[in-house]
């Protein structure tokens, strides 16, 4: 399993270098330059359902704030996500995902005159493994996602892309001698988001995302964290460019089984 982490990890590097090489003809910019940085406020839902022996339904929504003038974080919504998936339990530390994402755009340009909403479609899948490290757990995630999208004003039309995402995380008990029932947990994380298709000619990077969260595991089926964020990724239009946030977090995950008793399997290690 090891080598198959390593494997997903040099693949996503080498898709890294691959996408920043520069084309030829290709003029580069002078410099880059970070824009100013934007506060944003997520409220996040995580469910893992198991319904049968080795397949679990995920069913995620996210609101996602923004700041305005006169309110920072909590200012307006910016997007609602709806993402869903049939998920398959390898073993107790690896498990695949696919399904599909509803996500809402709202235009929050206070001076734009195009659309108000725009729904955005996405298929993805993703591959996470769990590895123990004596009383904590890490994780890698490869996730990739295939998106439809397009801007707010009348002529626009959806663009296709692909997202290749790679996030590494830690949880690290902080009050008892593993990850069980009342445990605090602190877990670092980071994700390096690239993305590539016919619109992405100089900015492949989406977004690279710093992110520590405090949690409390109330009872093995239902756990409450909060945290905070950094990102930092290029604009799409503009590849010298950069825009930067910074991202309050706040996440519930529960983790239901309807399953009947007898056909429970032990704990296993795939929440996200």
């Amino acid at each position: 399993m090891n080598k198959v982490i390593k494997y997903l990890v040099l693949a996503l590097v080498c898709l890294v270098f691959a996408f920043a090489k520069a084309q030829p003809g290709e003029v580069l910019p002078e410099e880059s330059k970070f824009k100013e940085p934007k506060t944003k406020y997520w409220v996040n839902t995580y469910g893992n359902i198991r319904i049968s022996k080795r397949l679990f339904w995920v069913a995620q929504t996210h609101f996602r704030f923004e700041e305005t003038e006169d309110t920072p974080f909590i200012g307006q919504v910016g997007q609602i996500y709806n993402r869903h998936a049939i998920g398959y339990i390898y073993d107790k530390k690896a498990n695949f995902a696919l399904g599909g994402v509803l996500r809402l755009n709202f235009n929050t340009n206070p001076g734009s005159t195009g659309e108000n909403m725009i729904p955005e479609y996405r298929i993805w899948h993703q591959y996470q493994f769990a590895v123990p490290l004596w009383s904590a757990m890490a994780y890698h995630r490869l996730r990739i996602e295939h998106r439809w999208s397009k801007g707010f004003d009348q002529e626009d039309e959806y663009m296709f892309r692909n997202r290749w995402r790679y996030m590494f995380r830690m949880k690290i008990p902080l009050n008892k001698p593993k990850l069980e029932s009342k445990a605090i947990y602190i877990a670092p994380e980071s994700e390096l988001i690239m993305q590539s298709g016919k619109p992405v000619v100089g900015s492949p990077l989406e977004d690279l995302r710093l992110n520590t969260t405090l949690g409390y595991i109330i009872n093995p089926r239902l756990t409450v964290a909060a945290g905070f964020m950094y990102s930092f990724g290029q604009t799409l239009d503009n590849p010298a460019f950069y825009n930067q946030n910074y991202t309050l977090r706040m996440h519930l995950y529960f983790s239901p089984d309807i399953r009947k008793v007898k056909n429970k399997l032990p704990e296993i290690h795939f929440r996200d």
